[in-house]
């Protein structure tokens, strides 16, 4: 007996030609690895009974000077509040400029000259860009504060569910967002419908917003030929992004306040939400790849850019939404599918133990746990979820499925006539395979088989490829499967 370990490294491998995925996982959905093993990620239950309206793409959560734990969530026309007994009100102001649910591009027909294009042919870059909108979300103290990029006031909610969010008396209007900096200052992004403008309030005042010599309130005019999208907070400084590089803020006191410094080129964020910041570092997603500062800016290598990039509707690509997810040292983005036009698909990485993964799920926004026991997220159909929370996924089953696996010995096939198992509980999944004898040549299919000790199989062929895939409702566990195979004859 010759055992045959299908020793298979953690994370997905996407980037190239399925053979170039040899020996790695090559597509996945709803898996994690982790500490060795494959398993599901958690499955999803509705937290809110009622429905938000519009696309969710903003969410906070926050606890409230009596520990009263809360949920702030941003849709292209609405602001909403919901408790933690589930409550939802929308307190957004009555006079809240609506925005956009999707994005818009005006090149397609009727917007250029007739015959100016070849059909077929991909049309010059003459069009305006109209992005989806979203919000930034923010406390001060603890009240919340935010801004929709489409309405452009600074707005406060102080907890009073019978009063709507109103905007900041003497805040600049016409901007793109706001971050509240570590040292109490109020930052308005795009201030003023300058899209390099930073204008902030003095400290402690998020009302007084004209310098004068008894306050610390001023503004800042970005050297940067792009807009900017969003801030947020790392240890010490805040991180300022554009759509096409990135700098950093830092306190210094009287009489500048601030200090800006540009710290990255050509590594711009994709949208307005699709930074994670962890402790000290920050990672975001670009149209140029995905990109990490510690720092310093630097270009974060990924095993699945290529085909992140080649899925996704770049036309909606102001929808990625990122989101941290401490409990396993990841990093989500959820982004539209180049089928779609509502984000349907995530790309996620494990910084901890440095791999990647794919998927589909429809999350517009999302929030890693803390003031609440669970990861919150929002879906398209506008209930809010707990997620990582049991084994549920709207019957779709998790699986993984490798790329190919060279078990040939040299010109001769590999005959297998058994598999053992190393899974936590018999039945929980199952496992199908595939071969050929070169990448072009016809492919024979085996299984699925629910894994016994040993499983009884006859499969042939010089490559081999493996999917597993789990039941539902089930926390399944798979380490090392050992294949049991003789080299055979000549192909």
């Amino acid at each position: 007996m010759s055992y045959i370990p299908l020793q298979i490294p953690p994370g997905v491998y996407k980037n190239g030609t399925e053979y170039q995925s040899k020996g790695r996982w090559n597509n996945a959905n709803l898996v994690r690895w982790f500490e060795n093993t494959i398993r599901p990620i958690g499955g999803w239950r509705k937290r809110s009974t009622s429905q938000l309206t519009g696309m969710a793409r903003g969410i906070l959560t926050w606890r409230d000077n009596n520990n009263n734990r809360r949920i702030a969530v941003g849709t292209h026309n609405h602001l909403y509040h919901m408790n933690e007994a589930g409550t939802l009100t929308d307190i957004g102001p009555s006079d809240l400029t609506a925005g956009n649910a999707d994005a818009t591009l005006k090149i397609g027909y009727g917007y250029g000259l007739y015959g100016s294009s070849a059909y077929g042919v991909a049309r010059p870059d003459l069009g305006s860009y109209v992005p989806a909108t979203t919000w930034s979300v923010d406390t001060w103290g603890e009240y919340l504060v935010a801004c929709s990029s489409a309405d452009g006031r600074l707005l406060e909610w102080q907890l009073n569910t019978g009063t709507d969010a109103a905007a900041i008396s003497g805040a600049p209007t016409g901007c793109s967002g706001l971050v509240v900096t570590e040292e109490r200052f109020l930052f308005a992004l795009g201030a003023s419908g300058n899209p390099r403008m930073v204008k902030w309030s003095d400290q402690e005042d998020n009302t007084d917003w004209t310098a004068s010599a008894t306050n610390q309130a001023g503004d800042f005019e970005l050297t940067t030929v792009g807009s900017i999208q969003c801030g947020k907070r790392v240890r010490g400084q805040i991180l300022l992004f554009t759509d096409v590089d990135v700098h950093t803020s830092t306190y210094i006191g009287p009489p500048y306040v601030y200090s800006f410094e540009r710290v990255g080129t050509g590594c711009g964020v994709i949208s307005r939400n699709a930074v994670t910041v962890i402790d000290n570092a920050a990672a975001w997603m670009s149209s140029t790849g995905f990109w990490i500062y510690d720092g310093f800016v630097k270009p974060l290598a990924s095993d699945v850019s290529d085909y992140v990039f080649s899925d996704m509707n770049i036309t909606q690509s102001s929808k990625v939404y990122s989101q941290h997810n401490t409990s396993y040292g990841e990093i989500w983005w959820y982004y539209p599918s180049a089928a779609a036009t509502e984000v349907d698909s995530y790309v996620v990485w494990n910084y901890r133990e440095n791999h990647w993964s794919i998927g589909k799920l429809a999350r517009t926004c999302a929030i890693d746990r803390g003031v609440f026991a669970f990861p919150l997220a929002v879906s398209t159909d506008g209930y809010i979820y707990e997620h990582e929370a049991g084994f549920n996924y709207d019957s779709v089953k998790p699986y993984a499925e490798s790329g190919p696996i060279e078990f040939g010995v040299g010109d001769r096939v590999m005959n297998v006539t058994g598999l053992v198992r190393d899974e936590k509980t018999v039945g929980d999944v199952k496992v199908s395979f595939s071969t050929k004898l070169y990448p072009n040549a016809t492919e024979y299919n085996y299984g699925p088989y629910s894994l016994s000790s040993p499983t009884s199989l006859r499969i042939t062929g010089r490559q081999l490829a493996a999917k597993i895939e789990g039941n539902s409702n089930v926390d399944w566990r798979v380490g090392i499967i050992r294949l049991d195979g003789r080299p055979g004859g000549l192909r």
